[in-house]
């Protein structure tokens, strides 16, 4: 972000010292609503008055949309450290997204997945940009709007002495993972794999966000951390060397893994944001986004709903 490099080296710095030092964490929740971050990449959005037209009454009076986040899930979601701000791939998707849509988004950062989805739920928060793991058990009280494709892999110690080259080779490690989402089921149910064979069960470790499991396996608490490889990749490139990803290329318990913005089940924004990041898909400015935070490999060609099929 040119114009906000130091904002960005700030940033940075902290999700490295975390990850190296053990510095600070997201707080348990950072209540009340964040000021937009004002750093899209890109050239300004023209709104898109149809779109906004279509927005519920709500949304249209308060003149706002209040997208909640973890705050710790780079390259897409990094909270400061006073947890007052957001920078990444999702907070410059909204900030264009808000400009097409002719409202502002703000957001909140909440202590986890289960807070995130039950606050869209229940009404408190209009969605989260994400983007979020789209699974069909998921999409029974959610629906997913997604503009990303996602794969899992290991984040290991240089060299990967434990040579994990897939999810079949951790029986007996000890792994980490993000408290309530799919990589945590998928490893216990690994797990179960590895006794029914006679092996030695998986010690799951499980934890609130991203920082805290990565500083499991570089703290030596953890042999890796399962998880998605856009954040992986992040926290491998900001460790120094001491780290590598482990099992790329490998399905590691997935089918094809989609992730996106959420809203409650059945609600009138899915579609309006569904065009709305269609919308920055075609005008260039999502390939821009998704570049500028190494997030290429993950792009799609066509935002979609509920794209996981069971």
């Amino acid at each position: 972000m040119p114009e906000h490099a130091g904002k960005r080296a700030t940033a940075l710095l902290c999700a490295a010292a975390l990850l190296l030092a053990g510095c600070g964490a997201n707080p348990p929740e950072a209540e009340g609503v964040l000021e937009p971050t004002g750093q899209a990449s890109a050239a300004a959005q023209t709104k898109d008055q149809a779109l906004y037209d279509r927005l519920p009454d709500k949304v249209k009076q308060a003149g706002k949309l209040i997208s909640v986040n973890n705050g710790s899930f780079p390259p897409y979601e990094i909270a400061g450290p006073d947890g007052r701000s957001l920078t990444g791939a999702a907070a410059d998707m909204s900030d264009a997204l808000g400009q097409v849509l002719g409202v502002k988004i703000e957001h909140v950062t909440v202590d986890g997945l289960p807070s995130s989805l039950t606050g869209i739920a229940s009404g408190r928060y209009d969605f989260a940009i994400g983007p979020v793991g789209d699974f069909p058990d998921r999409q029974k009280n959610n629906d997913f709007v997604d503009w990303v494709k996602e794969y899992v892999v290991f984040a290991v110690p240089k060299g990967n002495p434990d040579r994990i080259g897939s999810v079949a080779d951790t029986c007996g490690l000890k792994i980490s993972v993000m408290a309530g989402g799919s990589a945590e089921a998928v490893i216990k149910g690994q797990s179960a794999a590895c006794a029914k064979e006679g092996k030695q069960k998986i010690t799951v470790q499980s934890y609130k966000d991203q920082p805290t499991s990565v500083l499991a396996v570089s703290s030596g608490r953890a042999d890796a951390f399962f998880s998605s490889q856009a954040p992986l990749t992040y926290f491998v490139d900001q460790a120094g060397g001491k780290l590598e990803l482990a099992g790329k290329g490998q399905p590691n318990g997935f089918d094809d893994l989609y992730q996106g913005a959420v809203v409650a089940k059945d609600s009138p924004l899915r579609d309006v944001l569904k065009d709305g990041i269609q919308k920055l898909m075609d005008n260039g400015t999502y390939e821009q986004i998704m570049t500028k935070w190494k997030t290429s490999d993950n792009k799609l060609d066509q935002a979609g709903v509920n794209l996981a099929k069971s």
